[in-house]
């Protein structure tokens, strides 16, 4: 079954609602992990929204299995990858006003900053993933970079309904096909919840999952460690 990723920003989020110090996101990662995730992610934004440079260097510390820094392709967040050194960098695009990622990285559009980055995180060790649209020519471009995943962006499959949804999804099934037969690993994320996520997880390609709000929301009602054991249920079903 694919692999589960947890983002642990909203934890972060509530946090910052009131500047104070609860709840801790770098305790909801470990709580993750214990309940049988393969990985967490957090998103160090430019502006600092939710999670800081203080969870980042405890989730380096503490987080047993691997840790995925979510950033902006940006020399600033760069020094902080060298510096902190996750497992994974996922490169995805940003924007002060909006309030989620909106869309895929526009590799086209930013390869000349990604020729800069990519080569230094490879360097230091860090596998280096491209958060882009189910797009054959941004596929190609992110092998073409030498990224060693691509993540591909599910919110338009998540927000689809009727016929569109399933057009959603033979596109997304139909690029991890043609990134997987580039060598790519595929990895896929980005508005996943319980009610949608199995025709995705059921992708033979598709190697992990990076899911954050649905799971998070859950916690809210049933705790964080059967959050965690109920969505990894329905990963292990989607390929059963």
């Amino acid at each position: 079954m694919p692999k589960l990723h947890i983002n642990v920003d909203h934890i972060a989020t509530i946090r910052q609602a009131r500047l104070t110090t609860e709840p801790d996101p770098v305790y909801a990662a470990l709580m993750a992990e214990q309940a049988g995730a393969d990985g967490i992610t957090i998103h160090l934004r430019e502006d600092r929204r939710h999670i800081q440079d203080r969870d980042l260097a405890l989730c380096r510390q503490m987080v047993q299995t691997r840790l995925n820094l979510e950033m902006a392709a940006t020399d600033q967040m760069t020094e902080i990858a060298l510096n902190q050194k996750p497992d994974i960098c996922t490169l995805v695009p940003e924007k002060r006003e909006e309030v989620t990622t909106e869309g895929g990285l526009d590799v086209k559009a930013a390869q000349e900053k990604l020729r800069q980055i990519m080569p230094a995180l490879k360097k230091a060790g860090i596998r280096v993933s491209l958060f882009i649209d189910p797009e054959k020519e941004q596929i190609d471009l992110a092998a073409q970079l030498g990224a060693d995943d691509v993540e591909l962006h599910t919110g338009e499959y998540a927000n689809a309904t009727g016929p569109a949804e399933l057009s959603q999804l033979v596109r997304l099934a139909q690029a991890a096909s043609y990134a997987h037969g580039l060598g790519l690993q595929v990895n896929a994320g980005h508005g996943l919840t319980y009610f949608n996520v199995t025709p995705v997880a059921a992708i033979p390609e598709v190697a992990e999952l990076n899911i954050g709000h649905s799971i998070i929301s859950r916690a809210t009602y049933v705790g964080i460690d059967q959050a965690v054991r109920e969505m990894i249920t329905l990963l292990a079903k989607a390929r059963a």
